[in-house]
């Protein structure tokens, strides 16, 4: 008999192995019990409210319940600070939300990883977003005519372009934040435990949503690209040159992303003709005809 195995003298029965057993059913039941919470707060990430451009709109679920939930998490892995969000910082992850999903693409951005991701619950998974799903979703959409793809297109570009200016405004705002932070912190004493901690929480938080914006934007810029590529050879029109200029405001804005340069030329007006993309095409025949929209 296995050592610590003891069989009732009378009923012969195991006493461990029901031990055992009754241990894994509560296991058990605790992982499907952890699984249907992670379900339910999928669920829930998936439809966050948003407003006019895109911007997130209050909700107590999204707001408070979810972030609650994230940030005990996030405690486990990274910095998290106990500050409360100044107005600027509110502004800056509204403004940028819309940058990170696309709910007019059928979830091509992830909307739902976007949500855990910025309520802390899972950890960054734009990483692995590939520049084909936007196409994909282009290609599958029904339209009586061809050309109106482009013109889709087109819109989103455009899109971005009319609420680029003032995300990058918010965002050269929280920057000033943190650098007037750091200079409190070095200039006054009088100050509550771990205030330097929080300082560095927060500045911490806030380059990581800076840098998701950055990734988010070249993503879009690169997605578009892919469709414009990908619908010249499949559907070849005189339209994509007006989406092809676009295009090219577009990576004006994710140059100066990528660069961090947040605060210079905050209206743009010098994108046109600062930035040079080769030519996705030679000739194309004169194709004109004024498409409706689907």
């Amino acid at each position: 008999m296995n050592a610590g195995l003891r069989r009732h003298p009378l009923t012969g029965s195991t006493r461990h192995v029901a031990a055992a057993s009754a241990a894994d059913r509560v296991s058990t039941v605790l992982r499907l019990a952890g699984t249907a919470l992670f379900a339910g707060l999928v669920v829930a990430c998936a439809s966050r409210p948003v407003g006019d451009f895109g911007r997130a709109q209050p909700s107590v679920l999204h707001d408070n319940v979810l972030p609650a939930v994230g940030t005990f998490m996030a405690r486990q892995r990274e910095p998290v600070s106990n500050f409360n969000q100044t107005d600027q910082e509110r502004e800056m992850h509204n403004r940028t939300w819309r940058f990170l999903v696309a709910a007019q693409a059928d979830d091509w951005m992830f909307d739902t990883q976007a949500e855990m991701q910025r309520t802390r619950i899972a950890r960054p998974k734009d990483f692995t977003f590939t520049t084909d799903r936007y196409y994909s979703w282009l290609k599958r959409t029904y339209y009586q005519s061809s050309r109106v793809r482009y013109a889709t297109l087109n819109r989103h570009v455009l899109a971005d372009l009319d609420t680029m200016p003032t995300t990058f405004a918010s965002i050269c705002a929280v920057i000033e934040v943190d650098r007037n932070r750091a200079v409190a912190l070095a200039s006054l004493t009088d100050l509550e435990p771990g205030a330097a901690e929080n300082v560095a929480a927060r500045k911490y938080e806030n380059d990581f949503h800076i840098e998701w914006f950055v990734r988010a934007v070249n993503y879009r810029y690169e997605s578009y690209s892919y469709a414009l590529d990908n619908l010249l050879v499949e559907t070849p029109h005189e339209q994509s040159i007006t989406v092809d200029a676009s295009l090219e405001q577009l990576s004006y804005w994710a140059g100066r992303a990528t660069r961090h340069d947040f605060c210079g030329d905050p209206t743009g007006q010098h994108a046109r003709g600062s930035v040079t993309i080769p030519s996705r095409f030679q000739t194309m025949v004169p194709d004109l005809e004024v498409i409706d929209q689907k």
